[in-house]
């Protein structure tokens, strides 16, 4: 299977109430999910749990929360840079934090995006929806040869 999307977050509720309102615009199957960075980077680069899985066939983006408890989510923003098979997959920064800070070194550090997360349901829905349908379907992806 092929997922579109990987989203990474450490809060049930939030990945939760994230994966419901991804799921309004695109189909659930399509939506891969980690519940730290340790477990993403095993599904992005087929190790651990994932080992054996196709890393040819990577997400079309990444939605990844920044103040991740296991691996903090710049470390795992670091890696995915670092690596060919993942250094140009759109990653959306997805975190409460107002820090100008934090929004810079998620920048300094290749973010594509910075997207503050929502403060009711709604909201939520209204910004995935945003993200889903401008790196999904807007977007050009470029992919190395």
């Amino acid at each position: 299977m092929k997922h579109a999307i990987l989203v990474i977050d450490d809060n049930p509720d939030h990945l939760e109430l994230t994966m419901m309102a991804l799921g309004e615009c695109c189909d659930p199957a399509e939506i891969a999910t980690a519940s730290d960075g340790v477990e993403a980077l095993d599904y992005l680069f087929g190790r651990g749990a994932h080992a054996g899985r196709d890393t040819s066939l990577q997400p079309r983006l990444v939605i990844l929360d920044m103040k991740l408890v296991r691996m903090h989510g710049l470390d795992v923003l670091k890696a995915l840079r670092s690596d060919p098979r993942t250094a140009t997959i759109p990653v959306v920064m997805h975190s409460s934090s107002t820090e100008k800070g934090d929004i810079a070194a998620c920048y300094a550090n290749g973010a594509n995006s910075y997207v503050r997360k929502a403060t009711d349901y709604d909201e939520l829905r209204r910004k995935m929806r945003q993200v889903h349908d401008f790196w999904l379907t807007v977007n050009e992806r470029y992919k190395p040869a």
